[in-house]
């Protein structure tokens, strides 16, 4: 049976695994990815995390989604990013402990990278981040700028959220190493652009093995 829960701070997470879907291949990474803010309609089937969860598979990796706090079947209620902090913690051990030997990714879309970003810039067993459509004036990322860290964006050219030259105004100033996608045409939703999105993943990290 695909797993479909897990235990998190605030009660059960609602999960979906998806294993690498590269038969007969070493494990690339095992990765957790966080869905948009769940009060403006995010959840772990946001088109974006779809297509970023499938493109993570086709490149060999293992990916966990799951919904926040308070979103979908997940219990709990929502608590201003604290919270989905704790989740996003609790969502990584249980990567870690599936995956022992298995290099550990952290990823996520607009709020989603926030969370995804902060825990994997902190947190020693992961190696690499990555960032989609990150809302860079609404949080704090400056741990994830000083990181030493591998990190990836995917932004899109008309953001509106997070325009594009805020982008390019944080990664210039982002330790090194880095890699930035800018999609043409693209909104903060990526609107129309969601499969460029895990085009875009597969060519930042298909050939990524940190």
């Amino acid at each position: 049976m695909p797993l479909r829960e897990i235990a998190g701070p605030a009660g059960r997470l609602e999960v979906l695994l998806e294993e690498s879907a590269v038969a007969d291949a070493p494990l690339r990474a095992a990765v957790v990815v966080a869905h948009p803010h769940p009060q403006y309609g995010g959840t772990m089937h946001t088109k974006v995390v779809y297509q970023m969860t499938k493109a993570l598979g086709r490149i060999g990796c293992a990916v966990l989604r799951f919904n926040f706090r308070g979103v979908g079947l997940s219990e709990g209620t929502y608590a201003d990013g604290t919270g989905e902090l704790d989740d996003f913690r609790a969502a990584l051990d249980f990567m870690h402990q599936r995956y022992p030997s298995a290099r550990l990714w952290t990823g996520g879309f607009s709020f989603g990278a926030w969370i995804a970003l902060t825990i994997g810039a902190s947190d020693s067993r992961v190696s690499t981040l990555i960032g989609l459509a990150p809302p860079l004036a609404r949080y704090d990322f400056e741990a994830v700028r000083v990181s030493a860290k591998p990190k990836f964006f995917i932004q899109g050219a008309f953001d509106g959220l997070c325009p594009l030259k805020e982008m390019q105004l944080f990664y210039a100033r982002a330790e090194e190493p880095k890699e930035l996608v800018v999609i043409e045409g693209a909104d903060h939703l990526f609107d129309g652009k969601t499969t460029e999105v895990g085009e875009a993943v597969e060519d930042l990290l298909g050939d990524w093995s940190e």
